[in-house]
């Protein structure tokens, strides 16, 4: 059915899931510990994944994908544990603000993981975002009022770092796999490597959170499949843009639900932010094209 539409429309409808799987994240970290709500994430995003990969006629699992998907659920499931605890620290719209850094730091870990050569565009983006980052980050509450926000600035800065090299993996992982299995092997794989850590941490969540942890994986899977599905059928490049609507969705689901009214600050380095990774996307692209042209 998806495979009909734009890949930019599915990407946003990819993006309004993920603004209000953060927001149940949100919400059930108030009370739960952070690893069961991220082993909740991936269980439950596993169940709705594995139907979705029945429907689509169970393609084969191979050995190699195994292998890489491995490497890349360590990277998620860090990645996750540390923004979802930020979540339970910062206000919805400034952890997504400070998120937006990660595609600024692509050409980093491309250059470490791929061996590709850094390009000085690249770097000053960088140095742009990052000044977005300070920023955002004028008149944030003091110590006395928030004694964990540097904290948690610091938790979603280093999950971004993560999160940019499981979109690395995620880009060639979706071409040659398809959606049904990159969103299976997105959840199941996290879900298994926190296991053991939330049992040994974390206590059994009430009867009244399981509808919640029940959406929490409703929206993870929605979530998963409706990105593998767009960047499977489009560039990065061209999709770069659509990522930073979430703050729109974070601000109003924010708003209504925790009351949360974000700083003026936040929307400035956010609009900083954004700029600095909309003008490196346009550079890969004109890079692209003279590529292509030569």
């Amino acid at each position: 059915m998806f495979s009909r539409l734009p890949p930019a429309l599915v990407l946003t409808g990819a993006i309004v899931a993920g603004s209000a799987m953060d927001a149940t994240i949100k919400f059930l970290s108030m009370t739960n510990h952070v690893l069961l709500v991220a082993f909740g994430r991936y269980l439950f995003g596993a169940l709705f994944s594995f139907a979705i990969w029945q429907r689509a006629g169970m393609p084969v699992i191979t050995k190699e994908m195994w292998r890489a998907h491995g490497l890349r659920g360590f990277v998620i499931a860090a990645c996750a544990v540390l923004f979802f605890w930020s979540l339970s620290i910062l206000p919805l719209a400034e952890a997504v603000t400070l998120s937006f850094i990660y595609p600024l730091l692509a050409p980093f870990v491309a250059a470490v993981i791929l061996k590709e050569r850094i390009r000085a565009s690249s770097l000053i983006c960088a140095l742009v975002g990052f000044a977005g980052v300070i920023i955002a980050m004028q008149g944030a509450p003091g110590t006395a009022d928030s004694p964990q926000h540097a904290i948690g600035v610091t938790a979603v800065l280093v999950s971004a770092a993560f999160f940019s090299i499981a979109m690395v993996l995620l880009r060639e992982r979706a071409q040659k796999d398809g959606a049904p299995i990159v969103g299976l092997m997105t959840s199941f794989i996290p879900g298994v490597i926190l296991l053991i850590p939330t049992i040994a941490f974390a206590t059994p969540p009430t009867l009244s959170d399981w509808p919640f942890f029940f959406q929490l994986g409703a929206l993870a899977a929605v979530f998963m499949y409706l990105m593998a599905q767009a960047y499977a059928r489009a560039e990065a490049q061209q999709l770069a843009p659509i990522h930073y609507t979430e703050l729109l969705w974070a601000s109003v689901i924010g708003y209504i639900i925790f009351r949360e009214t974000p700083r003026p600050e936040i929307y400035a380095g956010a609009a900083l932010i954004v700029a600095a990774c909309l003008y490196a996307a346009y550079d890969e692209r004109r890079l692209t094209r003279l590529k292509e042209q030569t």
